[in-house]
């Protein structure tokens, strides 16, 4: 209703606006072209946030910047993920059914993984949300998971995303060794009162509607 009584042709602040039109801080653009050199490289990355700073934001705009000839991309986001799901979830992704133990699956991954750089010649990228609530062996996992022929390289790139939380959990010393595989660590900041005037305004540029629907007033308010 209200976007016909402000003549908009689309509706602003919805979480189903196309990744470029999605507004980028500076914060955001530094974050991304992180995570975009994580991909290249294979690394271990870490990005944390209070909620609503945009980490879902940003992780639809990552996913849409990596070239499809040139990436896999697996999502996983589920707070009861154990490392046997954690497996299943993957392979489920890349259509193959997964084996029951956990070693298996394991060494499922790390073959098709294989072909997929060696005969397809592209780079895997996983990507797990919500990871603040993932349990102690979950995260133990990712260390086996990414000792790869030696330990001598990186099987795929792998971007654990969560709150704030997530990186006091990592600091605790039963999760040293994962720690200190962690190539990126990165924390989206609360925007700024500039930039929540960006963002509002980015979002009605987005909808075709006014720029003055928002007093100055009405803007503080937001930002606080």
């Amino acid at each position: 209703m209200y976007e016909a009584f402000f003549g908009m042709k689309h509706t602003p602040f919805v979480r189903d606006i196309p990744a470029e039109k999605l507004y980028e801080s500076d914060a955001f653009r530094e974050t991304l072209g992180r995570l975009c050199y994580v991909a290249d490289r294979q690394m271990f990355a870490v990005v944390t946030a209070d909620p609503g700073c945009g980490k879902s934001t940003l992780i639809r705009r990552f996913y849409s910047e990596l070239p499809r000839e040139e990436y896999i991309i697996l999502y996983l986001s589920d707070s009861k993920l154990t490392p046997r799901w954690f497996y299943k979830g993957m392979l489920d992704q890349l259509g193959i059914e997964s084996k029951f133990y956990r070693g298996d699956a394991k060494r499922q991954l790390q073959k098709e993984v294989e072909i997929i750089r060696g005969v397809q010649k592209k780079k895997v990228v996983c990507i797990l949300d919500e990871a603040h609530l993932l349990e102690k062996e979950t995260i133990e996992e990712f260390r086996f998971l990414l000792n790869y022929r030696f330990d001598s390289i990186s099987p795929m790139a792998l971007v654990l995303v969560g709150q704030t939380e997530l990186w006091d959990k990592l600091r605790m010393q039963r999760y040293a060794a994962v720690r200190q595989r962690i190539d990126i660590n990165c924390v989206l900041p609360h925007l700024d009162r500039a930039e929540t005037e960006r963002y509002i305004l980015s979002q009605l540029a987005y909808a075709g509607g006014r720029q003055d629907i928002f007093t100055d007033k009405a803007l503080d308010d937001i930002y606080k």
